[in-house]
């Protein structure tokens, strides 16, 4: 099977655009996968800087998974039960930060003063 062919349905291959992006599953995982962004305007701490310093997603089953921008050139990877954690540990605590969340489809969660 080529890289651009996918199995659609009724078993046949589609090498359309659409067949091929991801889509959320019904059952086994609704949501699909979401892209976001941490922004820090401040950093309490001194260690992960200012700016955007994490990208990350939330997967289809709710879990996420963030990629530490710093230290560079490869920074860090953590996996969390779900975004819920995620803030809890490493958002809420540090209101200071004054952190913006954006996710792909603009939405945004401000955190802070």
């Amino acid at each position: 099977m080529e890289q651009d062919e996918t199995l659609s349905e009724e078993g046949s291959i589609s090498s359309v655009q659409e067949d091929l992006k991801p889509k959320p599953r019904p059952k086994l995982a609704p949501r699909g996968i979401e892209m976001f962004t941490v922004c820090r305007q401040h950093d309490e701490t001194g260690v992960s800087g200012e700016g955007v310093i994490i990208e990350g997603v939330v997967l289809g089953t709710g879990q996420c998974i963030v990629h530490w921008l710093y230290p560079p050139p490869r920074g860090g990877i953590a996996i969390f039960d779900s975004m819920t954690d995620f803030v809890k540990v490493h958002i809420e605590p540090h209101p200071g930060n004054k952190t913006i969340i954006t996710y792909q489809d603009g939405q945004q969660d401000i955190y802070g003063d």
